[in-house]
């Protein structure tokens, strides 16, 4: 055989290996949706979840999705929600892009005794992906709203489902999960108004998705420091990114969320969630809770500006948007 034939291949093949792959060809792209576009703000908890296949995955809806037929979210083919409280499931909305301020957004379209989370489910007939209790509980409020049973997924700790080409593994949080009576109606709603009380429906949560890429993600929830983000989330799922709740009083604070991640998650990279403060002006970061967080992580964290689109690898690095 003529060498000569051989070596331009041979030397082309040695050539591309030594490209980088281009941006987006097998990374996850993550997209934050607040309420300021641009800027990451005190209500800001939803994160878009594209896998290299296409699926998309929304987590924790709350109140700055404008609804299920919010122009951002394009296709969803699955929601994820880690638990109850109204700033996760959703009790109110932006009548607007933009609408209010950053600090304190206008949220005066009240969607209840729905949710954002599930007009979302409803507009796009996605999957509901849930642990504890609430299974049974959305699987009737879905299906009375014109949806079917099967839309819901429940998930307990230990166990994975899978959609597309991402497995979703439910891991435990430490957090309350009482449903407020403005999601229910009737005597049942009254009752527990009139007590003072909320409808126990199982344990918080969160989540680790693994992506066809090889990312795997810690989605944090609301949770305070718990050894399970050792023993489970780091030695089992091993994480190269994480997603983590730093807004203080009812979960962990800067201090404590940057313990959880750089002694017992101990990911690659981090995305801020939850800081519960008007974090940047004009997309430049501020001094307060987030950026003390930044400061105390010992790998890099990501500020979620609403509406700029990040990509990582399989570990966990950002390569594009960051």
């Amino acid at each position: 055989m003529n060498n000569k034939k051989l070596a331009l291949p041979l030397l082309l093949t040695i050539a591309c290996a030594g490209l980088p792959a281009a941006a987006g060809a097998a990374n996850v792209k993550i997209t934050p949706l607040g309420s300021h576009d641009g800027e990451f703000c005190g209500a800001d908890r939803a994160l878009i979840f594209e896998d290299p296949d296409g699926t998309r995955i929304l987590y924790d809806a709350g109140r700055t999705v404008r609804g299920g037929n919010d122009p951002r979210l394009g296709k969803i083919d699955g929601v994820l929600l880690t638990h109850l409280h109204s700033d996760h499931l959703g009790d109110a909305y932006q009548p607007a892009a933009n609408a209010g301020s950053c600090g304190a957004p206008d949220f005066s379209v009240k969607p209840t005794p729905s949710s954002v989370t599930e007009e979302v489910v409803l507009a796009k007939k996605a999957k509901l992906f849930v642990g504890g209790e609430m299974g049974s509980f959305f699987t009737k409020r879905i299906r009375a709203a014109g949806g079917a049973a099967d839309q819901v997924k429940l998930v307990r700790f230990g166990g994975q489902d899978k959609l597309g080409g991402v497995s979703i593994a439910s891991v435990p949080a430490a957090h309350a999960n009482g449903l407020e009576p403005k999601f229910l109606t009737g005597a049942q709603a009254d009752g527990l108004a009139a007590s003072g009380l909320t409808a126990y429906v199982g344990p918080a949560g969160g989540y680790v998705l693994t992506f066809s890429n090889g990312l795997a993600v810690y989605l944090s929830g609301d949770t305070g420091i718990i050894a399970d983000q050792d023993l489970v989330v780091r030695r089992y799922y091993k994480p190269k990114l994480a997603v983590m709740n730093i807004g203080g009083v009812y979960s962990t604070g800067p201090a404590e969320a940057a313990y959880v991640m750089n002694d017992l998650v101990q990911p690659n990279a981090v995305i801020a969630s939850h800081a519960n403060e008007a974090a940047t002006k004009d997309g430049k970061l501020q001094p307060g809770k987030t950026m003390d967080f930044k400061n105390a992580v010992k790998v890099p964290v990501y500020v979620p500006l609403s509406g700029k689109t990040m990509e990582f690898s399989a570990e966990g690095k950002c390569v594009a948007g960051c």
